[in-house]
């Protein structure tokens, strides 16, 4: 393969390759398909049985923790533990979610019962950091949910998983750092679009520029390719800032409480308790980067359980705490979309204490900024570790061991899309993404334990898929019905379906695998409940966002069909083939050795001829 041949040439390249963005020729389509243009016909005409080979063929775990970090050229450092991993799940999530959507929801949405809607999209969250933790024991590398589902559900899925994993992280970062202009703004004494260049030929939408976002992102992008470790040590200083301006929040705010704020507690009724929910997914995303840590753990098995699970259970807590604060501070009806806790305190006659609340949440965004950097670039490094995106992004620096290729990408697109889009639209569009992946997750958990290539009979695997179809079928039955009306007739159908697909893997269905190190409780009860918490979820968002989930879905298959997919079947075949090669080395090596050590033997026991006869001659006295 030329591949091959460019990792094996000179070392004056090796040395360029490691002075931060720079590239050659073939670090971006080294693959044989792309060679000549003969090639790439050649390789486009067998596009149906590649893509075959794709959709059935499944990664190893062995793939992913040696051969895949093997094609970053260098290792990522394992510098942090259980405690670094609390901190950043907690910097990773507490940011623009709860400081902004929260009033946003309340006021169009649910009202008080806000709180409610938290818990809804926490219980989710939480079932599905539960089947993360359980992955990134087993596989602790950088891929995260991308390297979980090539394992289990094959390529294929894990690329059209992997283009959203990469959409969550840009309109995420794209959200925080908009929302950091408003409590800047506000910090300022001045409304959230004064900092902002109004644009009257876009959309409404898109018309309101957002230079500082920029600025803050490239200020994010220099420390996170600096170094993990500082980035840990800087994320400790900016939560526990965070986490004081937090518990002031809750203090000072519950002092100016009024009960007559409850009286209406769910205005807009259940469904808009559950809509709130799927925009507010949102709040809780983030957490999924401290999977993507998993690489850089020193001790996998016991660090991230703690460190995940601990951190979600913190956070879902808060964010019950800070809910119902705000709705007691203030009617629903007078919230502030854009910065509620600060107009809130102004509100109620404690003004000064909207800078402290400002301040504490542009802490708690840099935070969520930083730690989501961070963990999209080493998404973005897995992903190319497989040549479904150019291996250039899979690049680690020698002297800093960070991507730095990957996080100056992705933080590029990042800043493009903060610069031009508003938070509503983003939040909508993230939501569906997030909620996307971690059913997809779910399911291949559930496809880990239950299934496993040449130990489970085929009789067992056809009820597995049954009820796995089951579960998935009638979670999505009753996602639609609940998009489609206010009704409950349904639910009297489906509800007892998803429960006896759940009941059928449990009594039919014997496990193939168990965990080595840390397992999800309950299974297969808390997998099936997280596919269908985060399915249902689904069916409240808007329409327009599922039309650019739809275009941008169509984006990466176009993607996949001309480069992608070629690219990466081109290194499995090379990778297998390797396999094959060192693998026959070694039988060639083992029988050298067996030829060697036969007739030294020999000697030795006395059993070869010559032995024999001096043995004969010179008896022992």
């Amino acid at each position: 393969m030329v591949a091959s041949g460019t990792e094996a040439s000179g070392g004056g390249d090796e040395g360029l390759r490691r002075r931060g963005c720079t590239y050659r020729k073939y670090d971006f389509l080294p693959e044989e398909s792309f060679q000549t243009w003969g090639n790439y016909v050649k390789a486009l005409s067998q596009t149906p049985g590649r893509f075959k080979d794709r959709v059935l063929t499944r990664s190893l775990d062995s793939t992913e923790l040696v051969e895949m970090k093997a094609q970053s050229h260098n290792e990522m450092k394992k510098t942090l533990n259980w405690w670094d991993l609390i901190w950043f799940g907690i910097g990773a999530v507490i940011g623009a979610g709860i400081f902004v959507l929260t009033g946003l929801e309340a006021k169009k949405h649910a009202g008080p019962a806000v709180v409610l809607s938290y818990v809804v999209s926490g219980v989710s969250a939480l079932l599905s950091v539960f089947c993360y933790t359980e992955f990134a024991v087993e596989i602790p590398v950088a891929g995260g949910s991308f390297a979980y589902l090539r394992v289990e559900l094959g390529d294929f899925v894990a690329f059209i998983a992997a283009g959203n994993i990469l959409l969550e992280y840009v309109i995420g970062g794209a959200a925080v750092a908009r929302s950091w202009t408003s409590y800047f703004a506000t910090l300022c004494n001045h409304d959230s679009n004064d900092f902002r260049i109004v644009a009257p030929g876009l959309g409404e939408n898109y018309k309101y520029l957002d230079p500082i976002a920029v600025v803050v992102i490239i200020g994010i992008c220099f420390l996170a390719v600096l170094s993990t470790k500082g980035s840990s040590r800087l994320n400790y200083i900016a939560s526990i800032v965070h986490v004081i301006v937090i518990l002031f929040i809750i203090i000072a705010g519950l002092t100016k409480a009024d009960t007559k704020n409850y009286e209406k507690f769910a205005p807009f009724g259940p469904r808009g308790v559950f809509q709130a929910s799927a925009v507010l997914f949102f709040a809780y995303v983030g957490f999924d980067a401290v999977s993507t840590m998993a690489e850089e753990t020193k001790n996998p098995g016991k660090d991230i359980p703690i460190g995940l699970v601990g951190s979600m259970v913190i956070t879902t807590f808060v964010y019950c705490l800070l809910a119902v604060t705000l709705c007691l501070m203030q009617p629903y009806g007078s919230i502030d979309e854009q910065a509620p806790f600060s107009v809130a305190f102004e509100a109620v006659g404690m003004g000064w204490a909207k800078y402290v609340v400002a301040a504490g949440a542009l802490k708690g965004m840099t935070s969520v900024l930083l730690v989501g950097a961070v963990g999209q670039a080493r998404y973005l490094t897995h992903i190319a570790r497989t040549h479904m995106v150019p291996p250039w992004f899979a690049q680690v620096d020698g002297k800093t061991g960070t991507p730095v290729n990957a996080t100056v990408t992705m933080l590029s697109a990042t800043a493009v899309i903060a610069f031009f889009s508003s938070l509503d639209v983003l939040a909508s569009l993230l939501s569906i993404s997030t909620l996307f992946i971690f059913s997809l997750v779910a399911i291949a958990l559930l496809v880990r334990r239950y299934y496993v290539s040449g130990v489970t009979t085929q009789a067992t695997r056809n009820k597995f898929i049954a009820c796995l179809v089951l579960i998935v079928g009638s979670s999505i039955a009753t996602s639609v019905y609940w998009s489609k009306t206010d009704k409950w007739t349904a639910y009297v159908v489906t509800a007892p379906l998803w429960f006896l697909g759940t009941l059928g893997i449990w009594m039919l269905v014997p496990q193939a695998r168990s965990p080595k190190l840390w397992g999800v409780p309950l299974v297969p009860w808390l997998p099936s409940l997280s596919v269908a918490i985060n399915i249902f979820l689904l069916g409240s968002i808007d329409r327009d966002s599922f039309i650019r989930f739809a275009a941008w879905t169509l984006i990466i298959l176009v993607y996949y069909f001309f480069f992608g997919l070629h690219a990466s079947y081109d290194t499995a075949k090379d990778s297998l083939a390797k396999r094959l090669e060192a693998g026959t080395n070694l039988e060639l090596k083992k029988a050298e050795a067996a030829e060697v050590y036969a007739p030294s033997a020999a000697r030795d026991s006395g059993l070869d001829g010559k032995s024999g006869s001096n043995t004969s001659a010179h008896p022992a006295s």
